[in-house]
């Protein structure tokens, strides 16, 4: 499936709906903040072994709060 930006009331839908949340912060910066219910799997760390985690039947909604 390809990538899109999802407004807040689709992201809320689709949580309800069983989507997972996925941060691809590092650790440390989820370990400070991160939203409810969300998975970490740092996008350095990001591969098919660490994707595993992740339920291939539900939708993987990946956030990323990076400004810096």
């Amino acid at each position: 499936m390809p990538s899109q930006v999802f407004s807040t009331a689709d992201v809320r839908r689709l949580l309800e709906q069983g989507a997972q949340l996925l941060d691809v912060l590092g650790a440390d910066e989820f370990a400070h903040d991160h939203l409810p219910g969300a998975i970490n799997i740092p996008l350095k760390q990001l591969d098919a072994s660490s994707a595993a985690r992740l339920d291939r039947n539900r939708p993987v909604l990946v956030y990323c709060n990076d400004f810096g």
